[in-house]
Parts: structure tokens; sequence; C-alpha cells
């Protein structure tokens, strides 16, 4: 089993504080849920995590390991970020294999989700589509914990159902840490749920304390 340790995250733009001293921990074999409204900080906490962008303070250690540069996270985080990030000429096989081992490339190949453009290069894919592919390639990813920053957006119920499928079936071994509006189909999935609200992360223990912190209707 590994752990991912973050502490001490400390995050603003100009005079604006977006995160305060946040704290998270996620094991191999969990998968917690970070829920949040438009702009309260889930992206910026995910880059931080990453390593591409750097907190005022912040601390995160894998098992026993100080990570302080992006590059040392390679095979330890790997992230999913809201916006595309995949070259647009390069066939998806070669992209597969350039992301997975053997064994989870064989996985996404023979993918049910993938079939129809297996052969195709992103450039030729629908938004829907090159949204599947991104998700696949970071859950299938070597890395032992996942950040999936909005994996369901824009994609058919079906579809998430199959991913959060996957999700559930790579978490044996990994660790997720997710994050999406579709706030149901993360609390479907996940062990631990969390709040980012005020520039905190509140861990929840249910859905009430999501009404009480106003980020769903009372009425429910």
């Amino acid at each position: 089993m590994s752990t991912l340790h973050i502490d001490s995250i400390t995050k603003s733009f100009g005079e604006k504080k977006v995160l305060q001293d946040i704290y998270l921990s996620c094991e191999t074999g969990k998968i917690a849920g970070i829920l949040g409204r438009n702009g309260s900080g889930k992206s910026t906490l995910f880059q931080i995590i990453f390593g591409t962008l750097k907190g005022e303070t912040q601390y995160v250690k894998f098992n026993e390991i100080i990570l302080k540069h992006q590059f040392d996270r390679k095979n330890k985080i790997s992230y999913l970020p809201q916006s595309s990030f995949l070259a647009k000429n390069i066939k998806i096989k070669k992209l597969i294999a350039l992301f997975c081992n053997d064994e989870n490339s064989a996985k996404i190949i023979n993918s049910e989700l993938l079939k129809p453009f297996i052969d195709e290069i992103p450039r030729n894919l629908s938004g829907g589509e090159l949204r599947i592919l991104e998700v696949l390639l970071i859950i299938y990813s070597n890395a032992e914990f996942i950040l999936l920053d909005e994996p369901f957006y824009s994609l058919s119920p079906k579809t998430v159902a199959e991913i959060k499928k996957s999700i559930r079936e790579e978490s044996k071994n990994k660790g997720f840490l997710i994050s999406d509006h579709q706030y149901q189909d993360v609390l479907d999935i996940s062990d631990n749920i969390y709040l980012l609200t005020d520039t905190y992360l509140k861990p929840l223990k249910d859905l009430t304390e999501l009404q009480r912190f106003n980020y769903l209707p009372k009425n429910i």
C-alpha cells in the first residue's frame, strides 16, 4: 500500500486567497471525492499536488518521499486536467503505449468505449470521444495516484457508468482523487468525501453536511 500525503497547502492569486492550510491523505485502494462550487480552487489544488503550480506553502509526500518538483511525480501521480492535453496527430494506439504498460494498454485497446475510433488520431475525434480517450489514458496510466478533474464532463450517462466501473477496478491498486460537478457520480464511487469551501477543505460524513455548507439545497 502507498500513501499520498498533502499538508499545509496555501495559495493566493493577488489579493484573493483560494486555498488555506489544505490537508488531505489518500491511500492506494481508496477513492476520495472533492466537491466544491466553480472557482472554489479544486483545479488549483490538483495542479499543486501534480506539481505544475506552486503554492505559497505546500507539502506533498509520496510514502516517505517529499515531492518538491514536477518530475518527482513521474509514475507516482497522473493528472487529468479539464482542458485537452494530447498531441493531435499521433495515432491513438501509440498514445496508449506512451501512457500505459502492456497490461493496461491491452485493457484500453479492448475497451468498448474506444473501439469505434481506436485507429484514429485525436484531431479527428469529437469533444466527447476525446474526453473518453483522455480519461482512460490517465485512469490506466502507470502512476499509483490518479487526479481526475471533471472526468464526466460532456459524457453520456452510459459512458459515465463505464468509466466509473473502470475507476472502481483500478482503485484496487491505485488511489484516486476525483472532482466533478456531477456530484452524485462522485458520491457513488468515493470512499471519502471532501468539500472545498471558503478556502478550506472539509471532510464530510454524510449528505446533510453538503446541505449545511450550502453546496446542496436543503429540500432534496
